[in-house]
């Protein structure tokens, strides 16, 4: 990618967070359910570590990668509803009369989106601190769990983007993301132990990206981390990242050709 193409993401990508900045109430709703998680679930499941699995005695230390991941996943599925109303307001099609490189155009939210889960995953680790966790891998631990939760966000936000283009209804995107974020939630391992979940759930957690994102948070975030699993769960998502942001591109260009 030239340096060009990086100057225009760049630019295009101020002229999301500006109307991020100047509706942050949408950023602080964004935060309620990860609050809800964290100080709900984070007390009344405590006690279900006794059962074995979890690799730590505090319930809070295993759900926190989780309440990242989640918060990460559950802000970048919208992020194709932004896209479908650029398109209706037909933002988009002036940017395409304009030599402006059309893999800044499609990119620039996905862009804002790592910036804005980034963010995210900050406060609710800073949350999670006040509440009583601990981070026996550091700041380099953290690092790789914000880190992975931002491929995940990329890899969603892509998805999403590309979907808006191609269905460019506002119904069925919600129907869509409606129908997949609770299945992505809940066959991971955000709530319950690998070893605590029926085979069959565990089985397809092993092919969910939301858990290998978990996976590779919480086990960088452990005082030995499994470099293996951080490895080839993080190369994972950098993959499928890549494969999205791709599809999401292509998809752009086919939309371009239909204006």
């Amino acid at each position: 990618m030239s340096s060009q193409v990086l100057v225009q993401t760049w630019y295009m990508t101020q002229r999301h967070l500006m109307a991020v900045v100047r509706q942050p109430v949408f950023l602080v709703i964004s935060l309620v359910q990860p609050v809800i998680w964290l100080f709900l679930f984070g007390n009344l499941f405590r006690k279900v570590v006794e059962l074995g699995g979890f690799g730590t005695t505090s319930y809070l230390d295993y759900l926190i990668p989780g309440i990242v991941v989640m918060s990460a996943l559950g802000s970048s599925m919208w992020a194709g509803m932004g896209t479908l109303e650029e398109i209706e307001r037909g933002t988009l099609n002036r940017f395409l009369t304009t030599p402006v490189s059309r893999n800044a155009l499609m990119n620039a939210n996905v862009v804002q989106n790592g910036i804005s889960t980034a963010v995210q995953s900050v406060v609710i680790v800073l949350l999670g601190r006040v509440a009583g966790a601990t981070y026996p891998g550091g700041a380099g631990g953290l690092l790789i769990l914000v880190v992975a939760s931002i491929l995940l966000g990329t890899v969603f936000g892509a998805l999403s983007n590309a979907l808006g283009m191609l269905v460019r209804q506002r119904e069925s995107i919600i129907g869509i993301n409606t129908f997949l974020l609770l299945p992505l939630t809940f066959l991971s391992s955000s709530f319950m132990a690998p070893s605590q979940m029926p085979p069959w759930m565990r089985h397809i957690a092993d092919f969910n990206p939301v858990n290998w994102a978990m996976v590779a948070g919480r086990s960088a975030l452990t005082s030995d981390p499994e470099w293996g699993l951080v490895l080839g769960r993080g190369g994972a998502l950098l993959v499928l990242a890549a494969v999205a942001v791709g599809l999401s591109t292509r998809t752009f260009r086919s939309y371009q050709k239909s204006v």
